[in-house]
Parts: C-alpha cells; structure tokens; sequence
C-alpha cells in the first residue's frame, strides 16, 4: 500500500512553479503592506505574548509532530511532508481567520510579520533536525542531500524580501500602501487558490484514489496544532481573544511554502518516492483553510450569543 503511494507522480510543470513562487512573494508583500514598526513594538512591550507565540510555532508544534509521526509510524514521504508542514511559519490567511474569530487581529499580524522574520532560520533548521530525528526520513534527505542553505535562500527570497520591500513600502508612502493593500492582498490569495484548483484539476484522480493516505493523518494533526495554541497561552495565563489567536496561529500553516519546497527540492527526484510527502502537503493546504473557517465561525457565534445574554 505504501508503495502505491509514494510511486504516484503529481503533474506539475515548471511554469506552474514560477506561478506559485511570484505568488507566494506577491501574497507576503501585500502583507506586509499592512505591517508597520508599531506592530513589532507592540510584540516587544508585551514579551510573553511573543513568547508564546513564536514558542507554540516554532517549537512545540514541530516537538508535536515528532511524536505524533512516532506514534503512528507513517510512510516515510508522509512522515517528512509532516514535518515540512510543521516546520512551516503560520499561513498568511490565518490574519483573516482571527478576525473572523474574534481574536486579536493585532496580535495575528504582529506575530506573522515576526514569524516571517524567524522562519528564515527556523524552518530550514526545524525542517533538518525533526526529519534527521526520525530514521526513515533521515534516510530520505541522506539520499538528497539537502542544502540548509540553499533551503535558506529560497524562503529568504520568497517571504524575507517581500516582507522587507511591503514594509517599506508602507513606511514610505502609506496612502499607496494601503491603497495597494486593498486590492492586492485579496487578488493574490485568489489567484493562489486559483494555482491550487487548477493543479488539483491536474490530479484530481491521484487524488480521490489516495487522499485517504494521509486524511485522518491531516486532520489530527491540525486539530492538534489548534488543541496545542490554545492550551499552551492558557498555561501562561492568556486572556481568551489572545488564545483564540494563538490557536490559529499554531493550527494553520504556510502550506503554500511547504507545496513550493517539496516541489524546489523534492520534486522528479529519480530513484526516491516522495508521493505521499506531496499529497499530505496539498491536503492540509485545503483542509486547514477548511478547519479554520469552521473554528472562526463557531467562536464567533460563540462571542455573539454572549452578547446577547443579558
């Protein structure tokens, strides 16, 4: 079974790729189009919130994954595209989720444009130490021979130097920034989704035939990352719009980033079968957004029948 698994190939071509990278860049810029430096400081005056935060993120999450990964012994390619979803900063859609939850849209925007700023060290150095913890999988990048640099460089170009130009964008000329924001932050995710539909089209298939791989897979470990936010700032006393945020900072993942290097690095690799790592990575890009909406919506109604109580 796992071997009809991981011997499946995903249709992708190289002008796709180009398409995901420009979009991805394009995404994070009209992000940071709405970060300012006040956001950061807002972070530093509070240090327990960006504590918990980048803690829940970039380290437990990943810690979780570990053990989750070894508690079910999956196929190796599974293994690894869990955790490269791990390893990934928070998705840039998770500021929208917040507000729609009711949660501190402040302090998701913050912690993204921060987050941004850490992966560039922390998901390459996460993605190596997690994958090389586990012997199948540590087998995998032997064989590759992953370069943390080269790895480095990519998320460097795709999320630090469109956070860097956004940011000064909007320091420079506020009005065009937020006149900008207005309609690229929303275009790009829509041509994002756009990519994803058109390569699911590509592999629908593929993907009906073997989605249940990795389903139960994606689910709990999403439900997981959202269980583990929670109760990580509940442990440091967070107020509950706080938790709220950082639930969702830690369940919804950059799983555009994790697509774009699965198909970088992993991607037409003769003599490696790496079907499974690309399945549970496109898997959780639809299902996060799916979870995300359903969590946003019952605490916001949660919040509205508080309201109405007398």
């Amino acid at each position: 079974m796992n071997q009809d698994l991981d011997s499946l190939v995903i249709n992708f071509d190289k002008s796709g790729l180009w398409m995901l990278n420009i979009t991805l860049a394009i995404i994070m810029f009209g992000v940071a189009l709405g970060i300012t430096t006040e956001d950061f400081k807002r972070l530093f005056k509070n240090p327990k919130i960006l504590f918990t935060g980048i803690f829940s993120q970039f380290i437990l999450f990943p810690a979780l994954t570990f053990l989750l990964v070894k508690a079910i012994n999956p196929s190796p390619s599974i293994a690894l595209g869990m955790f490269l979803v791990a390893a990934c900063p928070g998705g840039n859609i998770s500021n929208f989720m917040t507000q729609m939850a009711k949660g501190n849209s402040a302090l998701s925007v913050s912690l993204t444009a921060f987050a941004t700023l850490v992966c560039l060290v922390m998901t390459p150095l996460n993605f190596q130490f997690w994958s090389n913890l586990h012997e199948p999988t540590a087998t995998i990048l032997k064989a590759i021979e992953l370069d943390p640099f080269v790895l480095f460089r990519l998320v460097l170009l795709i999320l630090g130097v469109p956070l860097v130009l956004g940011m000064i964008v909007r320091w420079k000329k506020p009005v065009i920034a937020l006149k900008l924001m207005k309609y690229l932050k929303p275009l790009s995710i829509l041509i994002f989704l756009l990519l994803i539909v058109i390569a699911f089209s590509q592999n629908f298939e593929i993907f009906l035939s073997h989605v249940h791989y990795v389903l139960f897979i994606v689910i709990i470990h999403n439900i997981l990352g959202y269980i583990l936010g929670f109760y990580f700032a509940k442990s440091m006393k967070l107020n509950f719009q706080n938790r709220k945020t950082l639930s969702i900072e830690t369940g919804i993942q950059n799983s555009g980033l994790g697509l774009l290097l699965y198909f970088d690095f992993f991607y037409g690799i003769s003599g490696l079968d790496l079907g499974g790592m690309a399945l549970l990575v496109a898997f959780w890009g639809v299902w996060d957004i799916a979870s995300g909406l359903l969590l946003a919506t019952y605490w916001s109604k949660k919040d509205a029948l508080k309201t109405l109580k007398p």
